[in-house]
């Protein structure tokens, strides 16, 4: 039997306060079945640059003879995109990895692999301590994999975990492996240089580089071209991206960038993720506010709401700071343009007034979506190695649960306000409860549910908007 969606809870989290894509979830390759000899195996941890890089490895590896499978007994070659940003997600992979373990003495000679954050780090645990994988591959190395797959099959481990200030995989065309035929990812950029005190990825995935622009527009066209109606362009922080010809006669910034794609077509929308507080423009709002077809959503994590706590962060700016990016989003976007934001509640010398700091942000912001946690120390980090993990995990919890709280009070009103009004909705299939519903997202990116009648998975449909769940919009098409 085909293995299903995994939806292991491995991060110290609570779900999001709608529905969305959580950091959470674990996706499961599905099957091309083009006829070709090996068959390959991934589960991707995490966020949606993971998702996205595993779409890249299976391209790689198409091109030497794998069809990607969704059963796990049924593989030649397993590989496990992981996620390092919760100590969880490490005994998740873990725990994983002994299960997969028990297929392989069936199968003696299917290969195991470990991709992407947790490679460099646990490199020498994974192949040499607990000998439970044959290769070990980090985030810039995957054009090796091919080679290093035929050193594994001559009787040798497979190890590449350098990281590149080059590497943006920008002549690589992904496969599609979970899509839904309407949305895709594209990414944009690589790395990150923000050293946030709490955050491995620095670490893990290196310094930041931006694709080439014309690589960019080129994959959003061909997608519109294969029938895609939205993109998302992914970096861990887009608001960064900078790219210029090697002549040095163009130069691009996110926001030309952002105006590039949303000039294909009006029926291709545009999203993107994740913004940085301390470098989202007005000219990336002033952006947004030309083109109906960019989304009106914005990620914008705030982390938390006290200045102090921030500094410690290394997030290099203040609440005051963030204030003022809020109040320009509703300014140039108006008060419907949603924003959703990350809390880490706990961090290290957190007191009771600055989590209260945390609760007045959220009341300020009115978040539409929340990904909340709490503090995880991580090795290597500047906050592992400066700063006390300090707070009791029960004072951690509780205080996570109050930021939960307080911000499903603010999504539920956000919800509230949308009802009684006309929403553009993009289909992208069935209503999970009713096969005579419609599911959708609307600018937004808020769920809208409608009746089906003769519309389909793709279409742009116009729904008034009649009442919510707290976590959708019901209405009818009008």
């Amino acid at each position: 039997m085909p293995q299903a969606l995994l939806t292991l809870d491995f991060l110290d989290k609570a779900a999001p306060t709608a529905e969305a894509t959580p950091s959470g979830e674990v996706r499961v390759t599905a099957a091309t079945r083009t006829g070709r000899q090996r068959k390959l195996y991934i589960e991707s941890y995490g966020c949606q640059m993971n998702f996205s890089d595993s779409e890249i490895v299976s391209s790689i590896l198409f091109d030497e003879g794998f069809d990607t499978t969704d059963d796990l007994a049924n593989a030649d070659l397993v590989l496990l995109n992981t996620c390092s940003i919760r100590e969880k997600a490490e005994q998740t992979v873990r725990m994983r990895l002994s299960q997969i373990n028990s297929h392989k003495k069936r199968k003696p000679d299917m290969l195991v692999g470990v991709l992407g954050c947790m490679a460099e780090r646990l490199k020498s645990k994974f192949l040499e301590e607990e000998k439970i994988v044959d290769l070990v591959v980090g985030p810039d190395a995957y054009r090796d994999l091919p080679g290093l797959i035929s050193q594994v099959d001559g009787g040798q481990k497979g190890v590449n975990v350098l990281l590149s200030r080059e590497e943006t995989y920008a002549d690589i065309t992904p496969v599609r492996l979970n899509s839904n035929g309407v949305s895709a990812f594209i990414s944009i950029m690589r790395g990150c240089d923000n050293m946030c005190s709490f955050c491995v990825v620095p670490f893990t995935r290196g310094r930041e580089r931006s694709r080439d622009a014309h690589s960019i527009v080129q994959e959003a066209q061909s997608l519109l071209d294969a029938g895609y109606r939205e993109v998302t362009l992914l970096g861990q922080n887009v608001d960064s991206y900078k790219w210029a010809s090697a002549d040095g006669l163009e130069h691009v910034n996110f926001a030309q960038l952002l105006e590039r794609v949303a000039l294909i077509s009006p029926a291709l929308r545009v999203r993107f993720s994740t913004s940085h507080p301390k470098d989202i423009t007005d000219e990336v709002l002033h952006t947004m506010a030309r083109h109906e077809n960019i989304c009106k959503y914005i990620h914008l994590p705030a982390q938390s709401g006290n200045s102090r706590v921030l500094a410690l962060m290394n997030r290099t700016y203040d609440r005051p700071w963030y204030e003022e990016r809020v109040q320009a989003i509703r300014r140039i976007l108006g008060e419907e343009c949603a924003i959703s934001t990350d809390m880490i509640s706990g961090f290290c010398s957190e007191t009771e007034e600055e989590h209260q700091d945390t609760l007045t942000l959220i009341d300020f912001a009115q978040y539409d979506m929340g990904y909340n946690f709490f503090y995880s120390e991580r090795p290597g980090t500047l906050a592992a190695r400066k700063l006390e993990d300090d707070i009791p995990l029960e004072t951690k919890k509780r205080r996570l649960q109050e930021v939960i709280d307080r911000q499903q009070v603010h999504a539920r009103a956000r919800y509230a306000r949308m009802v009684g009004k006309v929403h553009r909705v993009l289909v992208e299939g069935p209503s999970k409860r009713s096969a005579e519903h419609l599911s959708g997202r609307n600018s937004q990116n808020q769920v809208v549910i409608f009746p089906k009648q003769n519309f389909k998975k793709g279409d742009y449909v116009d729904v008034l908007a009649t009442s919510t769940t707290g976590a959708a919009l019901l209405g009818e098409a009008v």
